[in-house]
Formats: structure tokens, sequence, C-alpha cells
């Protein structure tokens, strides 16, 4: 599950510093180039939720494996792909299968340990593969375009994925699938869900480009609000709805994945604020920019390792928020230094700060979004979850690259109107953490 769950990740992030090599190889260049990130991570993002209804209907085993074979297929596809609309299409699928293969694996892991220390442990484990994935893709990135070319950066994954697949039929217990009656999908709602965000990221993108009206990005967005209008009336009628509205009656839970939102969308703008300023800024190449992103995951498994520990002593709720605090500060020390014209000797620990803030907060936030969950919900909980995580992402890119490079805003620093956007989610997200009375410290393990 944590190789699956590392791959995933890795693809999420591993994009960013070969899009330049990709470009020149493609002849793609600008603002189309951002859809093979945010096309991967907003397709997985939209459709993660009806991958985690699919799970407990149709089985968890069963549904991991279709997921996971799809992914590795379009891994396939997007390393062989011989023109840059072949490639966004391999990306798309690539969510895809992602969406369909996440929740399964986190709802196994999350179901085969019980709540309190066991489950905080395995959390944190696949949190940290998670971080691990984001922060090592960079690196791999920059290796990997280097020496072998950018195409590599998906077929690298492929024999990987291979072994989850086997590993996956010989150690994963087979589930029984929900009964006819109960085996119904909100198709409707998933494709909503999965079109407001495409058309906000369109909106927010075309938004930066030279040239182009701005009722392009008015009637886009327009279409996201009615999207998510109508994603909210379908699930409201729904017999079998994608989420069913009693899973959000729990206040923590709506709480934990709102944050999640706010949180991932704030990291996903400074890691890419990072690795530009690294290029742009300081003349780094690909292969320095990505060495230079492995402390951060250095950082990221000292405080998943920490974690742990901590949600006993602390309770969820104060990981959270100390993680948040640190990952605040350390942006604004960003926000500082790329508006002076610093070196990379500054940003550094700013950005491994961030990284710990990053560990510590996504931990207790995911244990707290899917505490309380059973064999029938599940998969749900872990949907929801991840979908807030890589929405919030893909939102976070979307607004950089949309307001960061628009005529209006050349003037201005776009790094540190990025950093100041990112510090503002995070100043919300602890706000919004409030005080649950479900959100209870983790009681010490004895061994």
């Amino acid at each position: 599950m944590s190789m699956l769950q590392f791959f995933i990740a890795v693809d999420v992030t591993v994009v960013n510093i070969a899009l330049p090599s990709i470009g020149a190889d493609l002849g793609v260049g600008g603002h189309s180039l951002t859809w093979v990130v945010v096309g991967y991570t907003i397709t997985g993002g939209g459709l993660l939720m009806l991958g985690g209804r699919l799970g407990d209907l149709l089985g968890r085993r069963r549904t991991l494996l279709v997921g996971t074979t799809l992914f590795g297929a379009a891994s396939l596809l997007a390393g062989l792909a011989p023109s840059f609309a072949v490639l966004v299409a391999a990306r798309l699928f690539q969510g895809a299968g992602e969406a369909i293969a996440l929740p399964a694996a986190m709802a196994t892991i999350v179901l085969m340990f019980p709540e309190g220390p066991r489950r905080s442990r395995a959390l944190s484990v696949w949190a940290a593969v998670a971080s691990c994935g984001l922060v090592l893709g960079f690196a791999l990135s920059g290796i990997i375009t280097a020496h072998l070319g950018w195409r590599w950066v998906f077929l690298i994954s492929v024999p990987f994925i291979l072994v989850v697949i086997v590993a996956a039929l010989v150690l994963v217990r087979a589930d029984r699938p929900a009964s006819r009656a109960q085996a119904r999908l909100d198709l409707p709602g998933g494709l909503l869900l999965t079109a407001s965000p495409l058309l906000f990221t369109y909106a927010a993108v075309e938004a930066g480009e030279p040239g182009t009206s701005p009722w392009v990005s008015l009637v886009a967005l327009t279409g996201a609000v009615l999207a998510a209008a109508g994603f909210v009336r379908v699930e409201s009628r729904s017999s079998n709805p994608l989420v069913p509205p009693a899973f959000f009656a729990n206040r923590a839970r709506v709480r934990a994945n709102l944050t999640t939102m706010l949180l991932s969308g704030a990291l996903s703008t400074s890691f890419l604020l990072f690795t530009f300023y690294l290029q742009d800024r300081l003349g780094i190449g690909p292969l320095g920019a990505g060495l230079t992103m492995l402390p951060l995951a250095v950082a990221l498994i000292v405080a998943s390792v920490l974690v742990p520990r901590q949600l006993g002593r602390w309770g969820a709720r104060a990981c959270v928020l100390a993680g948040l605090g640190a990952a605040a500060g350390a942006m604004a020390v960003i926000a500082l230094v790329a508006a002076l014209g610093a070196g990379a000797a500054w940003l550094l620990p700013a950005m491994l700060l961030i990284a710990a803030g990053m560990g510590f907060g996504l931990v207790g936030l995911q244990y707290i979004a899917v505490s309380g969950t059973t064999d029938e919900d599940a998969g749900i909980a872990s949907g929801v979850q991840r979908a807030a995580d890589q929405l919030g992402g893909a939102a976070g890119v979307a607004v950089y690259v949309g307001i960061g490079f628009a005529p209006a805003v050349h003037a201005a620093d776009p790094f540190l109107i990025a950093a100041i956007l990112a510090i503002a989610g995070l100043a919300v997200g602890a706000v919004v953490v409030g005080r649950p009375s479900a959100i209870t410290k983790v009681q010490p393990q004895t061994e």
C-alpha cells in the first residue's frame, strides 16, 4: 500500500522540473504546460470520492487492482506519448487510476488497525510516504531529466506498479462487494465534482494568459460555480449519494477536510514557488534544483516519526495547529527572502520548517478525518480526505499560475504574491480548526 502511495504522490510533483524539457520536446510552452501538472491532480481529486464509493460497494481488493492497473498503463502511455495531447490524456487517466486505487488502499489500512496508537502509527507511515513522495518527486524529476530524459519520469514507476499488483493479489484479503440493491453509483455527482475544479482551474490559468479575453475566464468560472451547485443539488436528491449527507454530521471531520484543502493549497504553492525560484531566479539547473529538495524529505520523515508520540501527548488538534503555525511562519520568511532577492541559503531552512509543519499537520488531519469510521464508510472517509488534499493542492497551483503571471501584476513579484496567498490560507485554516469534543488524545501504547 505504501509503495503504491509513494508513486502516486511522486507523480504529483515529478513533472515540475521536467516541464521545460517537455515543452521543448513537444513544442508547447507557457500556460499549456500547467495541464500536465493539474490535469492529474484535479481528475484524481475530483473522482476520489467516486473511487472511495466504488471500494465500499464493489470490494476494496478488486477496486485496488483495477485502479492500480489503470494507473500503471497510463504511466506507460505518458512515457511513450507522441504528442502533447496524448500526454495530457495519459495524465488524466493516471488521475482516474489514482482515484480508484488510493481510497481502497487507505481504507484497507484504516480497517487493518483499530483506533488508537496502532492506527496513528500506521497513518503516520502512510502520510510520511505520501509527503516524501511529493518532495522526492522534485528531486527525481531533476535527476531523471538530466540523465535519462523527461519520458523516464513516467516510465520509472511502471515496474514498481507491477510489483504492487502482484503483491496485492497475494497479500490483500478479498472482501465481499455490496449487494446489488446497494451497488449503485452516483455518476452525475462524480462528474459534476470533477467538472467544477477543472473549470475553476481553466478560469484561473486563462486569466494569466496574455491576449485572452477576460470573458473566457468569467464563463469558465461561472461554469465551475454552476457545477458545484449542481453537485450539491444532485447529492441532496440522490437515493444513493456519492457522499451521504449524514457523513458530514461529524463537525471535526468537516473541519479537518476543509483545513486539509487550505494546507495543501498553501504547500503546493510554496513548493512550486521554491523550484521556480531556484531555477529562474538563482540559475540553478534541474539536477541541482532536484537535489536541493532532498533535505526536505529528511525533515518530513523525522516529523512523521515524531507525530505518533505527540498525538498521544498533545492530541490531534494541537499537532495540526503546531504544523500550521510552523509552516505559516516559514512561508513569511520565504516571502521576505523572495522580495529581497536573497540566495538559496536563506530559503532552505524555511523550507525545512515547512516540511516539518507538513508532517505534523497532515498526519493530525488524516487522523481526525477518518476517526469514527466503520467498514461501511471507511472508503468514503478516505476518498473525501484525499480529494480535499488533492483539490486543495490543484487550486493552489492554479491560483499561482493565474495570478502570479497575469499581465496586471507583472510589476509585482509573483513569488511574493504566491507566498502571501499561502500564508493567508494557513491562517484561515488555523481559525477553522476548532476544539471539537470528538478530537481526543490518542492513548500511549504500552510495549
